[in-house]
């Protein structure tokens, strides 16, 4: 554990332990430190869940309604899937239609990324029904499934080959593909069947059908699924 790991672990353990929920001075807050951080941890993420985030799903378990409350003040849902333990946000929509303030931007997946996680969703409920208890996936297995989808006018190979790769890294990055040991293998996460139900995975094959059906001269690179077909995922603003 690093210098700055160990301090951070330090302060986490004095402020879990003090009595009073005012953490500084002028704190009007009326959340406990762990209750805090288990808030940040689902603002700050696409999803926590029990084995990715343990200590903020323990606290969510034990006190989700408190943690729905202080979300939807901020016009967000807590969305808890209690069977695979994954818990995440989505921004709410008004009974009327009307679109409330956010914090949050959609960000489209890119056709490729899009094709990768069709592939991991399958693999995934697959494996969970031959009864694989962790469940993992080949950069290979990715790369060959994605070329299954490939436009009869697209021949850049090569170039396909590194679009599929790099939406491997970021479906990664998204928390949704675990690495292992071995760097063209990876563990496919459980929260990829709660966050891409079937409805919305035929509506993302049948996006994609329609986009290799319907666009002939134009770049593989530049064909992404329809529009609201890929976007799965409220992605978090930056500074």
């Amino acid at each position: 554990m690093s210098i700055d790991a160990a301090s951070d672990a330090a302060t986490d353990e004095t402020l879990a332990d003090t009595a009073s929920v005012s953490l500084w001075e002028g704190d009007e807050g009326g959340l406990e430190y762990a209750q805090r951080q288990a808030l940040v941890a689902l603002l700050k993420q696409r999803f926590i869940s029990a084995r990715t985030h343990p200590r903020d799903w323990r606290v969510l378990v034990e006190h989700e309604r408190v943690l729905r409350s202080r979300l939807n003040d901020l016009f967000l849902e807590l969305h808890v899937d209690p069977l695979r333990e994954v818990a995440w946000k989505r921004q709410a929509v008004a009974e009327a239609g009307q679109r409330f303030p956010t914090l949050l931007y959609d960000a489209a997946w890119t056709r490729e990324e899009t094709i990768v996680l069709i592939h991991l969703r399958d693999r995934l409920r697959t494996g969970s029904a031959n009864g694989e208890e962790r469940v993992f996936v080949d950069v290979a297995d990715l790369v060959e499934y994605a070329a299954s989808f490939r436009p009869a006018h697209a021949t850049d190979e090569a170039g396909d080959e590194k679009r599929t790769r790099n939406a491997v890294a970021t479906v990664a990055k998204a928390g949704l593909l675990i690495p292992t040991s071995y760097e063209e293998r990876f563990e496919i996460s459980e929260a990829v069947e709660p966050l891409l139900p079937i409805e919305v995975l035929q509506e993302l094959v049948a996006s994609l059908q329609r986009a290799n059906a319907a666009v002939v001269d134009r770049p593989a690179e530049d064909i992404e699924a329809e529009d609201g077909a890929a976007d799965l995922f409220a992605i978090e603003e930056t500074d």
